[in-house]
């Protein structure tokens, strides 16, 4: 039996989701690829691959030499570059192409959310007053900070940020979630945080910081997520499994 050629570009929980719920279904042939950015990836049980494309053209290469018939990005919702470059190389080999896009996180009732368009606007808006502050926003975009010497941080990611990124005053935290609302909290009153900074990522896993400074009464800076390019998209892998079933189907007839 011929299988649907699927290509998930992954590094988020709901690829792992799709890839564990598609993993033994004999109608497709998946393979999930890894940018490499995290040093020791959870792998899902279906074949991977690690590191970039090289650009589009290199997606284009890649998708044609493994005759892929279907792609899903599945990357993180600060993963611009990827996304575009998934949508892009789609059409140029002619083939349907996913996005799943979680939904953002949405201010509540004793929320004090200051929104940012990135981080180097969220490294201002910490002001001249010295603060504790608690930063979520990965390993790669902490320069920015280096220009506010002056305020105390913590810096939680899931590998260790290279020495040359980070800012005076500096502790880090190497950890990966999910997180308990009850770990963030007592996080947060041990490091006597002032003010959490955090990208607008979506998703349960890393949620619950956000629970612990409302119950806190803490300041949010909140870096707002990029626009995506127009293609389709779903909320979840649930949604992404049953855009798969109609590939499958619409390829039937061409199988037989």
């Amino acid at each position: 039996m011929t299988r649907l050629h699927i290509l998930i570009l992954g590094g988020t929980s709901e690829a792992s989701s799709l890839a564990r719920a598609i993993a033994e279904d004999t109608r497709m042939a998946p393979v999930l690829s890894l940018a490499g950015r995290t040093a020791t990836p959870a792998l899902p049980p279906i074949p991977c691959r690690l590191g970039g494309f090289g650009g589009i053209q290199g997606l284009v290469d890649y998708l044609r030499a493994q005759g892929i018939e279907a792609l899903i990005d599945a990357t993180h919702p600060f993963a611009s570059q990827m996304t575009a470059h998934a949508r892009a190389a789609a059409a140029i080999c002619g083939i349907p192409v996913l996005r799943i896009d979680r939904p953002p996180w949405m201010p509540e009732l004793g929320d004090d959310w200051t929104m940012v368009p990135d981080i180097a606007a969220a490294a201002r808006a910490l002001g001249a007053t010295p603060r504790r502050v608690f930063l979520t926003i990965g390993q790669k975009e902490l320069a920015p900070f280096r220009a506010a010497p002056w305020h105390h941080y913590t810096i939680r990611s899931v590998d260790p940020p290279a020495p040359s990124l980070l800012p005076p005053r500096a502790a880090v935290i190497t950890a990966r979630g999910p997180f308990a609302e009850a770990e963030e909290h007592t996080l947060l009153l041990e490091r006597r945080i002032d003010v959490l900074v955090t990208k607008n990522s979506g998703g349960a896993a890393t949620e619950q910081k956000l629970a612990a400074a409302r119950r806190l009464g803490l300041p949010v800076v909140m870096v707002t997520r990029p626009a995506t390019p127009p293609m389709p998209k779903v909320a979840d892998a649930d949604a992404a499994l049953g855009w798969i079933e109609v590939r499958i189907h619409e390829a039937a007839p061409r199988r037989v």
